[in-house]
C-alpha cells in the first residue's frame, strides 16, 4: 500500500498572488481545507490551510470595518501560506504507514506528495482514516474481537492457526503493542458469518491468550 495509490491525484492548487479572501473562497466551495501553492511547472512553493487563512486579530483590531475590507482584499496567499521550506512532503513511493507515521510526528493534518519538486497529488488525514476503515472491514458485518497476548514470536501464528482449525476466514487483522502493558500485545481480527458464541469459545481455549472485547459489527 503506497501513497500514490491513495493520494488524490492532480489536486486542487493555487497561486501565490490569489488575494486571502479568494483562496478561502476557492477552499470553501471545493469543500478542501489544504492548498498547495505552485509556481511554474506545479512546483511547489507553499500550503495554506484554512487555519493559515485566519486572520490574526492583533493585525486589525486598530482598523474600521471598511479598512478591514479594504486590509484583507490586499492580502495575498503569499503572505500567510507555510513556506516550501516548512512544508512537509512525501514521496508517491512511500508506504501509508509512513505517510500516518509523518503526520503523527510532524503534527500535520496532509502531506503535498512530491516527485522532482513537482506537486503529483496530496494526501490527508481523512485519506489515512479512509485506508484503516477499509483495511479493519469496518463497513462488512461479522464479529470484531480484542485480544491480550505476550508480545512473543508465535504468539499470533497460535491465534491464527486456531481459527483455521474451525474453517473460518480471517476478514481483517490488525495488532500493535498494548497500550499501558509493557510486554502483552493487543490483536484485532474481524470473522464472517460464524455466530459470536462459537468465536468466543474457541478462542478461550487459546492459553496464555485472553479475549477482551468481542462485539457484533454491522
Amino acid at each position: 500500500m503506497l501513497v500514490k495509490d491513495y493520494m488524490t491525484r492532480h489536486p486542487m492548487m493555487g497561486d501565490p498572488g490569489m488575494s486571502i479572501v479568494e483562496a478561502r473562497h476557492y477552499m470553501n466551495e471545493n469543500h478542501i481545507r489544504h492548498l498547495p501553492i505552485v509556481g511554474d511547472g506545479k512546483r511547489l512553493i507553499g500550503l495554506v490551510s484554512r487555519q493559515t487563512l485566519l486572520v490574526e486579530p492583533g493585525r486589525i483590531s486598530s482598523l474600521d470595518i471598511w479598512e478591514i475590507a479594504h486590509h484583507l482584499s490586499k492580502m495575498t496567499v503569499s503572505d500567510v501560506m507555510v513556506r516550501k521550506e516548512d512544508v512537509v512532503t512525501i514521496d508517491p513511493d512511500a508506504t501509508i504507514e509512513e505517510a500516518a507515521r509523518v503526520m503523527v510526528e510532524k503534527k500535520v493534518g496532509c502531506l503535498p506528495v512530491l516527485e522532482d519538486e513537482v506537486v503529483v497529488g496530496i494526501i490527508t488525514e481523512t485519506d489515512i482514516m479512509a485506508q484503516l476503515t477499509a483495511m479493519m472491514a469496518t463497513r462488512i458485518p461479522g464479529v470484531r474481537v480484542t485480544i491480550h497476548m505476550p508480545e512473543v514470536r508465535g504468539e499470533l501464528a497460535r491465534l491464527v492457526a486456531a481459527i483455521s482449525a474451525q474453517g473460518w476466514g480471517i476478514l481483517a487483522c490488525g495488532g500493535a503493542p498494548a497500550p499501558r502493558e509493557p510486554g502483552k500485545w493487543e490483536a484485532v481480527i474481524k470473522i464472517r458469518g460464524v455466530p459470536r458464541g462459537e468465536i468466543v469459545a474457541a478462542l478461550s481455549q487459546i492459553k496464555g491468550q485472553e479475549i477482551v472485547d468481542v462485539r457484533e459489527t454491522d
